[in-house]
């Protein structure tokens, strides 16, 4: 028998030994990672929704030798946590530059994880990060990307500067805002990062350390209000976005509720099992199709898609594209709710009809509904799944293949 293949698990590292010149030039105050931040400070935002994520199982917060402020607040998050988040939250000691902390943090994550395991490396100054970008980056990891790096469009115009004037317009249309956290396996990154300092360079995030070793992480588009607090005035910014409670500015006039349709068939073929809303259902037969042929989260995902106005399934996840080959459809799922969120949307409920004679999943629906329900961050009364026939008529009445239909409705967070 053939060993099962050992799961890539996810970590994270966060350097947080700055001074904060920036913040505060006098470098008299508080560094500002633990500036006050709506009844808590900056890094508690930035670790939320990492500490939050289950699928990150540790998260090394790397400090300078003689911050004072981490070791009490790092007790006081550990009990207002649980036994889970205190386990899960540990240190380590920083250097003088980023990249030499980042480094700190992945050697001591030596001690629990190997060299192929996967590690997000996030700011400690970016406290309006998005759970749902999180989730992102990992579903991009787990849809076969060498790494991953959470960024927002530019859309702005840009102008480069000479001696104080305008000397030229410069083509937006390829042209990213790297963002936090970036991912990427701990052997590789740690190589790169080292092999960058004793070369003498300086580099100004993970993706750069990587990229100089002809490695092209994934682009996963985040939302645009994931913030950097760099000067005093910054927190006024991220105060504003995380009062909404969405990391969404409020503005005058708020977008239109959204809906969207999807339909997905797949034909009967060799095997001994369907995919239905990421649940093995034993059956006579398999489905032929590219990915593992879940039509219920195909459906799905094109009606999200729908409601985005951001074409289907197809467009984002080509059948031609080897990395989906037998992929796991949940994948796509969480991807799907990661856009959605970074758009200013959220499910309001989802409603989904199989159509097959056989097999009956009476006896899974609850099961379907707690899955999709996980993917996409919602309660699972907010997902409907029912079942029918076609009354023996048609390709489905013949039991030659089956169908799935979905609809959503999203609302303005």
């Amino acid at each position: 028998m053939t060993p099962a293949v050992r799961a890539r698990r996810v970590f994270a590292v966060v350097p947080a030994a700055g001074r904060g010149a920036r913040f505060d030039p006098s470098a008299k105050g508080s560094p500002k990672q633990y500036a006050p931040l709506l009844h808590a400070t900056v890094i508690e935002w930035s670790l939320r929704p990492l500490l939050q994520e289950p699928r990150i199982e540790k998260v090394v917060v790397v400090v300078a030798a003689d911050d004072t402020r981490w070791p009490p607040l790092a007790a006081a998050i550990g009990e207002q946590g649980g036994a889970a988040v205190g386990a899960k939250l540990s240190s380590a000691i920083g250097g003088a530059s980023r990249q030499e902390s980042v480094l700190s943090g992945l050697r001591a994550l030596e001690q629990v994880a190997v060299p192929d395991d996967w590690v997000l490396v996030h700011d400690a100054a970016r406290p309006c990060v998005e759970g749902a970008d999180i989730r992102a980056l990992i579903a991009a990891l787990d849809g076969g990307a060498v790494g991953a790096v959470l960024a927002a469009p530019i859309v702005d115009t840009v102008k480069r500067e000479s001696g104080g004037l305008v000397s030229e317009t410069v083509d937006r249309s390829a042209l990213w805002r790297a963002l936090t956290p970036q991912v990427f396996a701990l052997g590789e990154l740690e190589y790169a990062l080292a092999e960058a300092a004793r070369r003498g360079i300086l580099v100004t995030d993970e993706a750069q350390a990587m990229e100089r070793l002809g490695s092209h992480p994934q682009l996963v588009q985040g939302s645009p209000f994931n913030v950097k607090v760099t000067r005093a005035e910054d927190l006024a910014i991220a105060s504003r976005i995380l009062e909404t409670g969405t990391q969404q500015p409020r503005t005058g006039e708020q977008p239109a509720m959204r809906i969207g349709q999807g339909f997905d068939v797949h034909a009967f073929g060799e095997g001994d099992h369907v995919m239905l809303g990421g649940v093995r259902i034993p059956y006579e037969r398999g489905v032929v199709a590219h990915s593992d042929g879940d039509v219920v989260i195909h459906a799905l995902c094109d009606a999200i898609l729908g409601a985005l106005g951001e074409g289907d399934i197809g467009r984002h996840f080509p059948d031609s594209d080897p990395r989906y080959r037998g992929a796991d459809s949940r994948v796509f799922l969480r991807t799907m709710t990661g856009m959605m969120r970074s758009a200013g949307f959220r499910l309001v409920n989802a409603d989904l009809t199989v159509l097959a004679e056989a097999p009956r999943i009476a006896a899974h629906r609850a099961a379907i509904a707690s899955n999709l329900a996980a993917d996409l961050g919602v309660d699972a009364k907010l997902v409907n799944v029912k079942a029918t026939t076609t009354e023996r008529m048609g390709f489905i009445g013949r039991g030659e293949g089956l169908a799935a239909l979905a609809s959503a409705l999203l609302a303005p967070v």
